[in-house]
């Protein structure tokens, strides 16, 4: 272990990124589930007995969705859920969880540490969205509402989040203080469910191990390298001159407290010290979550900080690409785009795609998690590990997916159908993040409850629960391959030539009836007994409906701008 740093309490030390405490945004951005089983109204009180049940369960202190539905009272799929989502969050790359084949999950199993904080942050209520400055000038933005406003529900998901004060997604800044406000409120009962008593002094002289104190590493860590920054161990004054041939003096549980505390306060004032200045005039560029403007190509607008997700954010009527070598990081943000094409080719941990409509985004490989929510009309086509889509409305989904889709929230006239394309390195990167080909799941949604008890906006209080409306499996004829134009020569040469996914047969059957049906038009066409100024009319003419086609649809812009105009 490298030697500690501890965190000077003076006002030019906290704002040092290196030298501040934050929370991992992943645990409650992709790892909060609406059943209501999981909250607990005292965590702590609950928690405790529950652990115990949990570790009495086996002996190395991992339990499977066996143990975790007897304990918890849920069925077996949701116990099975609770496992993958943990994994999908899990701080620690060595952890074997995430190392095991979908067939041997079970076999493995989730340490109990961090699954009872996996359970407490259950608790935890998302941040209500904030008011745009310019709220006229966003609404100009807005395409027109839902055909479904006014007799599904009151409000359509874009509805939602755009009504009256015109909301957006909270800024990284407010996000990342109000995770911390959470953790520093209930910091002393995460505390005390990882500690252990003295043996012989009684539950008083809590304290806690090395080992033990590693797991707070699920809710913190330090740096300013995103989740992928520096361990806890690397900056407490704990267990730093342990030999490593001999166990580590336990240590104090207040004494822990008291440090994590100490630098949570440290970073919650450097964020209110960033954020002040923004109130009263416009934003620093360090800290500005950066719309991206209108563009055909890849470009190097948009937020691409070093610390959190890159962001897509803004883009109307037009198409974009991000390769890798666009991004910084290992998580994407697409936000409350409109009208557009997005390609995100690039093999990502985590990727959000939020209160976007009448889009048709490609995410390429998402090895952790995808998150779709408050979209509407909304082509999503991604390979990933597990993909949740919560309050969505007519929106289609083309998935090659390992796990079962995660379905939750006020959705209507959902579609999921088998992936649908390639691009030259979308092995590669499948291979990268850990996503099986042979496995696809696409066609096994689990919806869970209407109401999400950690979003207050969408579902507010009192409001009675029901099972989420699920997918339907799109029509084989309707069922067509997505072409992803080879916009650069370099980069997106690869070794994939075609899907990776087998298709199922009836959609395969689908594909070839289509094939010849084409094949015969074509023949029909080429042998019409027609005079040659009759087959130029014919010709023109299907140019002409071609290209009205063109226009309607939308798709001429992405003519334009593979054309460089």
């Amino acid at each position: 272990m490298s030697d500690p740093i501890e965190p000077s309490t003076s006002s030019s030390s906290t704002k040092d990124p290196a030298l501040l405490i934050h929370p991992r945004r992943e645990p409650f951005e992709h790892g909060l589930l609406p059943i209501p089983k999981l909250i607990f109204t005292d965590p702590t009180q609950t928690l405790i007995p529950l652990k115990q049940k949990l570790i009495e369960q086996s002996s190395s202190h991992r339990v499977n969705s066996a143990a975790i539905s007897e304990v918890l009272q849920i069925s077996i799929d949701h116990a099975r859920l609770v496992l993958d989502t943990l994994a999908s969050v899990l701080h620690s790359e060595s952890d074997p969880l995430l190392k095991s084949k979908p067939d041997v999950v079970d076999e493995v199993g989730a340490d109990v540490n961090d699954l009872v904080l996996f359970l407490y942050i259950q608790s935890y209520k998302k941040l209500l969205p904030r008011t745009h400055k310019d709220s006229a000038a966003v609404a100009d933005v807005w395409p027109s509402t839902s055909a479904f406003d006014g007799y599904l529900s009151a409000l359509s998901p874009l509805q939602l989040v755009r009504s009256n004060s015109r909301r957006f997604v909270p800024s990284q800044a407010d996000e990342e203080a109000h995770q911390l406000s959470y953790l520093q409120k209930h910091l002393a009962n995460i505390v005390s469910l990882l500690a252990e008593p003295v043996e012989g002094e009684g539950e008083e002289s809590l304290v806690l191990t090395m080992e033990k104190f590693e797991h707070l590493g699920f809710l913190f860590y330090f740096g300013d390298k995103g989740s992928e920054g520096y361990h806890l161990g690397q900056y407490a004054p704990f267990f730093a001159n342990s030999d490593p041939d001999m166990p580590a003096v336990p240590v104090p549980a207040a004494q822990v407290h008291d440090w994590v505390l100490q630098n949570i306060v440290s970073s919650l004032e450097n964020i209110s010290e960033r954020i002040s200045p923004k109130e009263n005039g416009p934003p620093s560029s360090s800290d500005q979550d950066v719309p991206m403007a209108d563009a055909c190509t890849s470009t190097n607008k948009g937020s691409m900080s070093v610390r959190g997700p890159s962001f897509i954010e803004g883009i109307s009527k037009s198409s974009l690409i991000k390769q890798a070598s666009d991004l910084k990081g290992s998580s994407v943000k697409v936000l409350n785009c409109h009208d557009s094409v997005i390609y995100i080719l690039a093999p990502l941990r985590y990727a959000t795609v939020y209160g976007c409509s009448d889009a048709t985004i490609v995410l390429g490989a998402v090895g952790k998690a995808v998150r779709i929510e408050h979209c509407e009309r909304v082509h999503v086509i991604t390979a990933a590990k597990r993909i949740c889509i919560a309050n969505c409305r007519e929106c289609m989904f083309f998935l090659g997916v390992n796990q079962r889709p995660l379905i939750v929230g006020d959705n209507h006239k959902l579609q999921v159908a088998p992936y649908n394309t390639f691009y030259g390195q979308l092995e590669e990167h499948m291979n990268e993040v850990g996503i099986d080909a042979t496995i696809n799941r696409w066609n096994e949604p689990l919806a869970l409850g209407v109401v999400d008890p950690h979003d207050s906006l969408s579902h507010p209080a009192g409001v009675s629960d029901a099972q989420a409306e699920s997918g339907s499996h799109l029509d084989p004829e309707q069922f067509t391959n997505f072409l992803i134009p080879n916009w650069y020569g370099g980069e997106s040469e690869g070794s994939t030539k075609d899907n990776p996914f087998p298709l199922p047969d009836i959609y395969v059957a689908s594909q070839q009836r289509n094939q010849n049906n084409l094949g015969e038009v074509k023949q029909l066409l080429r042998e019409a007994p027609l005079e040659e100024n009759r087959k130029r009319e014919l010709s023109t003419a299907l140019h002409v409906y071609f290209k009205d086609w063109l226009y309607a649809s939308g798709n001429i812009r992405q003519l334009y701008c593979l054309q460089g105009e």
